[in-house]
C-alpha cells in the first residue's frame, strides 16, 4: 500500500492526531500554538470524524484557565480531552494540571514551546514554559521535528489512556510548530487499531454519573493524604514501559522507531551533547559528519 504523503506544519500535525484521539478540545488562542485549536474547530465544522466516528467538540472559553477548567471537568465527565497552548498560557493551566494529574485522567495538552515573558515579551522558542510545569504531575515527552509531531503525539494519547497519566507532548515554538515538511500520515483507522477500547471504556465508566454517585473534591490530613500521593506512584512508576510499548507499536505500523532516548554517535565518545527539540537532527547530521 502507498504510503499517504502531505505537506503541513508541526501545529496540523498535532491537530490531526489530537482531533483522532479526543471527545472533546478546549482551546484558548496564544501564539504560536493558535492554529492547532484554529485547525481543529475547522475540521470539527466541516464534520471530520474521529476515531470514534464523532465530530470533535471544541470550545473556546474566555482564557486559557477557563480551558483548562474545561478539560479538567470533561475528563471527569469521562469525556477524552485535549487542549493546545504555549508559554503564559499554559501557566494559567498549572492549577488543573495538578488536579488532572492527582486524579489520574488521561488528558494530553500539546504545547508549541516559547519564551515566557520576563523582563519582556517574547513570542520565540524556547523551553521555559514546559519546564516549569515538570513538577504538576503530567508526563513529558517532546518531539524534535514535523514527522515526530504526529508520531509522538499517538504515542502520548494511547499512553495517556492506558497509563491513567495526563500528557504534555511539547514541540519547539515556531521553528517546528511552522516549519513545513513533507510528511508521512497516520490514517485514523490505523490510530483506532492502536487504540486500547477496554481502557477507554474503563474510563468512561468512571465518570461522573448521577447513577452512581462518587465522593470527589475532597479535603484531607496529611496523614491520609499522603497515602493517596504514594498510592498514585505505581501509575507513574509503570508510564516509562508504557511510552515503549506504544513506541514500538507506532513503528510497527509506521516503520519509524523512537525510544525513550536516542544515542547517535561513536559508542566510545569522550564528549556527548544532550539535547531536546528542533536542533537534534542538525546535531545529529553533525555528529555524523564529524565521525
Amino acid at each position: 500500500m502507498a504510503k499517504k504523503m502531505k505537506t503541513i506544519d508541526g501545529n496540523t500535525a498535532a491537530a490531526h492526531v489530537a482531533y483522532a484521539m479526543s471527545d472533546v478540545a478546549a482551546i484558548y488562542p496564544i501564539t504560536p500554538s493558535t492554529p492547532m485549536g484554529e485547525t481543529a474547530d475547522e475540521w470539527a465544522a466541516q464534520g471530520r470524524m474521529n476515531i470514534f466516528g464523532q465530530r470533535l467538540n471544541v470550545k473556546q472559553l474566555q482564557s486559557e484557565a477557563g480551558a483548562a477548567g474545561a478539560v479538567h471537568g470533561a475528563l471527569a465527565a469521562g469525556a477524552l480531552t485535549t487542549t493546545f497552548t504555549a508559554s503564559q498560557g499554559l501557566f494559567l493551566m498549572i492549577p488543573n494540571m495538578y488536579k488532572i494529574s492527582g486524579e489520574l485522567l488521561p488528558g494530553v495538552f500539546h504545547v508549541s514551546a516559547r519564551a515566557i515573558a520576563g523582563h519582556a515579551l517574547s513570542i520565540f522558542g524556547d523551553h521555559a514554559d514546559v519546564m516549569a510545569v515538570r513538577q504538576s504531575g503530567f508526563a513529558l515527552l517532546c518531539s524534535n521535528s514535523v514527522q515526530e509531531v504526529m508520531d509522538l503525539a499517538l504515542v502520548s494519547h494511547l499512553s495517556a489512556i492506558k497509563g491513567r497519566v495526563p500528557f504534555l507532548h511539547f514541540f519547539d515554538g515556531f521553528r517546528t510548530s511552522h516549519e513545513i515538511q513533507k510528511i508521512e500520515m497516520i490514517e485514523y483507522e490505523k490510530m483506532a487499531s492502536l487504540a486500547d477500547f477496554e481502557a477507554i471504556d474503563a474510563f468512561r465508566k468512571r465518570g461522573m454519573n448521577p447513577e452512581h454517585p462518587t465522593v470527589r473534591g475532597t479535603a484531607q490530613n496529611p496523614d491520609i493524604y499522603f497515602q493517596g500521593r504514594e498510592a498514585a506512584n505505581t501509575y507513574y512508576l509503570s508510564i516509562p514501559e508504557t511510552v515503549k510499548e506504544y513506541m514500538k507499536k507506532v513503528g510497527d505500523l509506521t516503520g519509524r522507531r523512537y525510544r525513550l532516548f536516542d544515542y547517535v554517535g561513536d559508542p566510545e565518545a569522550e564528549r556527548v551533547v544532550v539535547a531536546m527539540g528542533s536542533s537534534c537532527e542538525t546535531i545529529e547530521e553533525v555528529v555524523n559528519r564529524l565521525k
